[in-house]
């Protein structure tokens, strides 16, 4: 038991010095045409299927994120009940600003904003880094404003209904308003501090 807790300290971190070049060849693989990703969370599980055809950019770097444990300890820093659940500001300052200016280029909406569907956080064009929202409704206004979606929530879509909303825009924010630095700062450690009762993500892995 004692050397499988060791080997499991060491594999994590390994992930984590390697998520802080996020230039690295490995962090940059493309992902399978179809994958399910498990959430276990406070509140309990959801599984995401990915479909890279939906969203090829997208996808390829959801895929390297979770196979690196990147999502894991993170908090849902800002949940609009009803509307949306949004993540992927990692709980570590250090990692956090490494990826904070990693974008990507836009990939063309192919799919709605549906109730249940997944896509990332932007400013302008061409922005998207790592912050992803839940649609937690109907969101079909966004579909012209270039969110595209590249997987949908299968199973757990009450988990994800239930996180907690409490506290609005006030725990980070969204991109747009400008309002992230302090969350980009203090990570976690003030998120506890000052939002304790925010959801988070205990671990996501792929399952195929």
């Amino acid at each position: 038991m004692r050397r499988c807790i060791c080997i499991l300290a060491f594999l994590l971190t390994a992930c984590a010095s390697l998520l802080l070049d996020p230039q690295d060849p490995r962090l940059n693989t493309r992902a399978p045409k179809q994958f399910r990703v498990r959430f276990a969370t406070s509140q309990g599980d959801f599984v995401v299927e990915v479909h890279r055809d939906w969203a090829p950019i997208g996808a390829d770097r959801f895929y390297n994120l979770v196979r690196h444990h990147f999502f894991n300890g993170q908090r849902f820093f800002r949940v609009r009940q009803g509307v949306f659940a949004q993540f992927g500001i990692p709980g570590d300052p250090r990692l956090a600003q490494a990826w904070r200016h990693i974008t990507m280029a836009d990939d063309p909406p192919q799919q709605p904003n549906a109730r249940g569907t997944v896509a990332y956080a932007f400013t302008t064009a061409n922005t998207r880094a790592t912050q992803i929202f839940i649609n937690l409704a109907d969101n079909r206004s966004y579909d012209t404003q270039g969110f595209a979606p590249f997987g949908m929530v299968i199973s757990g879509m009450d988990i994800a209904d239930r996180l907690y909303s409490g506290y609005g825009e006030t725990s980070g924010g969204g991109m747009r308003a400008g309002h992230q630095d302090t969350l980009f700062a203090g990570g976690n450690a003030w998120l506890n501090r000052e939002f304790p009762r925010l959801d988070y993500i205990r671990s996501a892995r792929l399952e195929w």
